[in-house]
């Protein structure tokens, strides 16, 4: 199938963009900025998704449409509020209006599991209003959909806004991981190659007109996942927790507001935490060190 992916340069949509062509998908990346990680077998649009008829070009000759545009970062939404309206509210609903006209077979949406809490201000507040969007574009012109809520993600591509990569780089850089939270705060931290992985299972008939969520395997507390990445760094770590009660972050679950229930996606395989954070420590390092190389495991000095 052909399929168009807006915002498929950043961290998540670069990965599930990879995944969809080594399926076999014909893959059209739109986005404002070109992708570091285009392959040759892809193809690449550069611009903005308030451009109604940018956009309509785009997916003219689409099967299937995948959204990942928009402000994704909870701080960043907090500080540009318009903005959030525009890229995430307005520019879904342009999207969708374009799936309908050009008679779209299925919308893919990368919604939050914060769609379920208080938390998560502005951010949240786009998520809910473009589920509630997509839910009545189906009612009312038929376009069929699959909502992806999708937890805590990490892993290669990342930058400052994704949290364990901040964890490592400030632990590498000064010997300390700062948290704006509590160290009991709970996360399903989920690889986002894994993620990409079931975002490609979903475009099966089963998941069409179903919100699914996507996180991880595994509960941690973010106390714990210091601890994990402190044993793996030769050197000691300071912790230092800063609870502010106006946080934007939910602690122990996400779950209080009560949007339409989601079916959770579990794959049979997937990466184990431990072995991705030792990954992302080791990706970080050589970034630092670009004279050291990798021989059978070993970071080498030339």
């Amino acid at each position: 199938m052909h399929i168009t992916v807006f915002g498929g340069s950043g961290f998540l949509g670069s990965h599930i963009c990879d995944k969809l062509t080594e399926a076999g998908h014909r893959v059209t990346i739109f986005d404002r900025v070109l992708s570091p990680w285009l392959r040759k077998d892809q193809s690449m649009i550069v611009g903005d998704i308030l451009d109604e008829e940018m956009v309509a070009q785009a997916i003219d000759q689409a099967d299937l449409v995948f959204n990942f545009a928009g402000i994704a970062d909870i701080g960043e939404a907090n500080n540009r509020s318009i903005d959030t309206v525009r890229y995430n509210i307005l520019g879904n609903t342009i999207i969708l209006d374009a799936c309908v006209q050009s008679k779209i077979k299925r919308y893919i949406f990368a919604s939050s599991t914060y769609v379920y809490s208080k938390s998560g201000g502005f951010y949240r507040c786009s998520k809910q209003a473009c589920e509630l969007y997509i839910e009545n574009y189906h009612a009312v012109f038929g376009l069929d959909y699959t909502i992806l809520r999708y937890g805590s993600l990490y892993g290669p591509r990342a930058n400052d806004h994704n949290a364990i990569f901040r964890f490592v780089k400030e632990a590498l850089e000064t010997g300390k991981i700062s948290y704006y939270g509590t160290p009991n705060a709970l996360r399903e931290y989920i690889h986002v190659e894994d993620a990409a992985l079931a975002s490609v299972e979903i475009l099966r008939p089963e998941y069409v007109n179903e919100h699914i969520i996507l996180t991880g395997h595994q509960r941690m507390r973010v106390e714990e996942l210091f601890k994990m990445i402190a044993e793996i760094l030769p050197e000691p770590l300071e912790f230092e927790f800063d609870h502010n009660k106006t946080s934007y972050h939910y602690e122990i679950t996400p779950y209080s507001f009560n949007p339409k229930v989601g079916k959770k996606l579990s794959l049979p395989y997937h990466v184990d935490l431990g072995q991705g954070i030792l990954k992302a420590i080791e990706e970080y390092y050589r970034e630092m060190h670009p004279e050291l190389h990798n021989l059978h495991g070993f970071l080498i000095k030339e």
